[in-house]
């Protein structure tokens, strides 16, 4: 028995999300053939200037549009945020500060800290059963 190695490849939208990127923004050629791994290894580690430009300035995906403001992915969705934005709109956004964005990154603040504290306990507890 012969054992012969396929080649993975994934959907442009799911090598879209791992580049971190808008699909929409992507060239033609990217989003409609498939990536395969070893593609997506040599756009991670050399990006080409498409995606060094798109990484730099978007349209960005909505995870890397909440990351940068600071807030939840659903803090968008409330803030009214549905579509990808550009780095402008997003620091046009932070310049701003409107009313939710200020309450979301604190709705965003105390769920880390909620959640070192939950950390911290079920560390000490683990310590006193060893």
């Amino acid at each position: 028995m012969s054992s012969h190695q396929t080649t993975q490849t994934m959907k442009p939208a799911t090598a879209a999300k791992k580049l971190g990127v808008y699909l929409e923004a992507t060239p033609a050629e990217f989003q409609e053939g498939v990536v395969s791994r070893v593609e997506l290894n040599a756009l991670q580690t050399d990006p080409p200037e498409w995606l060094q430009e798109l990484r730099r300035t978007g349209p960005h995906p909505r995870p890397v549009v909440a990351a940068k403001l600071g807030v939840s992915i659903a803090g968008l969705a409330r803030g009214g945020v549905s579509e990808a934005l550009t780095t402008e709109q997003i620091e046009a956004l932070k310049t701003e500060e409107p009313t939710w964005l200020r309450r979301e990154r604190a709705t965003q603040a105390e769920a880390r800290k909620e959640a070192v504290r939950i950390k911290e306990k079920n560390e000490e507890r683990d310590a006193k059963r060893s």
